[in-house]
């Protein structure tokens, strides 16, 4: 097991990281939006169509919690619903054009954000940003579903 300093340390630049991009605020990424919608039309916008029961087991939310984002996501006019072809109980969610407009925003502002970060890193830096962060996203995704673990860093 990793020694406590380090567990402490890494907890602290998790939390620092939220902070600095805006995580703690009602809306993220310069939108009217909060951190689920955004994760929503991301997600949504990068993979396709899907349900709600996969968007929720994909964002880790509840169902009530999906219902009622799907529901502001749609009446905003940011997503459409539509039968699914192999589910006539089913919709699938899908972006609309405004949608489209509001995820390119998003990416925009998200590219700016990091960009910025990295401009004051070497290129050795910048590389070693990626690799751990790939690295810790990819361990904590295995160790919650090896152990069944709640993040709460």
């Amino acid at each position: 097991m990793a020694g406590l300093s380090l567990i402490d340390d890494i907890r602290a630049a998790s939390r620092l990281m939220v902070r600095e991009l805006g995580f703690m605020d009602a809306t993220v990424a310069a939108s009217d939006y909060p951190p689920s919608a955004v994760h929503t039309i991301l997600e949504i916008g990068i993979r396709g169509p899907m349900n709600s029961g996969e968007l929720g087991d994909f964002l880790r939310l509840e169902k009530s919690s999906v219902s009622r984002l799907v529901r502001k996501l749609i009446d905003c006019g940011e997503l459409s619903e539509t039968p699914d072809a192999d589910d006539a109980r089913s919709k699938r969610l899908s972006l609309t054009a405004k949608g489209q407009r509001t995820m390119a925003a998003l990416h925009a502002f998200g590219r700016q954000q990091v960009s910025g970060a990295l401009a004051v890193l070497t290129e050795a830096e910048q590389r070693k940003v990626r690799e751990g962060m790939m690295l810790y996203a990819r361990a904590l995704r295995e160790s919650r579903v090896d152990e069944g673990v709640e993040s709460v860093a």
